[in-house]
C-alpha cells in the first residue's frame, strides 16, 4: 500500500485529504501542520508521496520542498494552493514538486494526479 505525507496548517484539510487518500486505498502514514514539520515527518517516514500545501507558519511548503528534494531526489511532492499563487507554483515547480493542484478541488482532481504520481 503506497504511503502518504498529508501537510497543511489547517485541520479540516489534513483530515479532510487523509480521508479521501484512505478510502482511494492509500496509506496516510503522517500528518504536518507546517514546513519544518513536514521536512522531519520526511526524514523518518519516507513516504511515496507528499501532499503539501504552500502558505504555512514556520515554514512554507516552497521551503519545505526546497529542503527535501536536495536530500530527496526523488520525493513525489504534490503542492495544493489557493487561487491566484501561480507565481508561487512556479517556484514549487522548479524547486523539484511535481505536480500542483488549486484549492477549492474536486476530489477526483487528486485522485487523478496522486495515481498518475504513484501509478
Amino acid at each position: 500500500m503506497p504511503t502518504v505525507l498529508v501537510v497543511d496548517d489547517t485541520l479540516f484539510m489534513r483530515v479532510a485529504i487523509s480521508n479521501m487518500l484512505t478510502e482511494w486505498g492509500y496509506e496516510v502514514v503522517g500528518k504536518a501542520a507546517n514546513g519544518k514539520e513536514a521536512v522531519a515527518m520526511y526524514r523518518e517516514l519516507q513516504p511515496d508521496l507528499v501532499t503539501m500545501d504552500v502558505t504555512m507558519p514556520v515554514m512554507t511548503g516552497i521551503a519545505a520542498v526546497k529542503e527535501i528534494i536536495p536530500e530527496f531526489p526523488n520525493a513525489k511532492i504534490i503542492m495544493i494552493t489557493a487561487l491566484g499563487q501561480q507565481k508561487l507554483i512556479v517556484e514549487a515547480i522548479e524547486s523539484g514538486a511535481k505536480d500542483f493542484i488549486t484549492k477549492p478541488f474536486e476530489p477526483a482532481r487528486l485522485k487523478a494526479v496522486v495515481d498518475q504520481l504513484i501509478g
